[in-house]
């Protein structure tokens, strides 16, 4: 299930004062963008940051589930679901969303 124009207006609203976000439709799933590098998942009403091995455990200690595709329920490792208080807190949820960008860059660089 695709997500909501009103969702995905909240998550555009909360990262407006960090930078120009592009959004792309794929797969029943909106990308998120930034620096030409997708950093962000909305899948289901859910929001879903890049993680590797810096950040994931904060998303662990925070109850995150990782990514799980709709049609064949495989989960995608490297994306854990934004805690709704995160989500709720701009300033907190750009930080957290800079972090999964910075994760892209590096990654590109290899």
């Amino acid at each position: 299930m695709a997500a909501s124009t009103d969702y995905l207006d909240f998550i555009l609203d909360q990262l407006s004062n960090w930078k120009t976000i592009i959004t792309k439709r794929m797969f029943g799933c909106v990308g998120l963008y930034a620096d030409g590098l997708m950093f962000g998942i909305i899948a289901k009403e859910t929001i879903f940051f890049k993680v590797d091995e810096t950040n994931k455990e904060q998303y662990l200690n925070a109850g995150s589930e990782t990514l799980t595709l709709f049609k064949n329920n495989s989960t995608v490792a490297s994306f854990y679901e934004v805690p709704i208080e995160i989500l709720e807190d701009s300033d907190q949820f750009v930080v957290w969303a800079e972090t999964s960008l910075e994760i892209q860059k590096r990654k590109n660089e290899v």
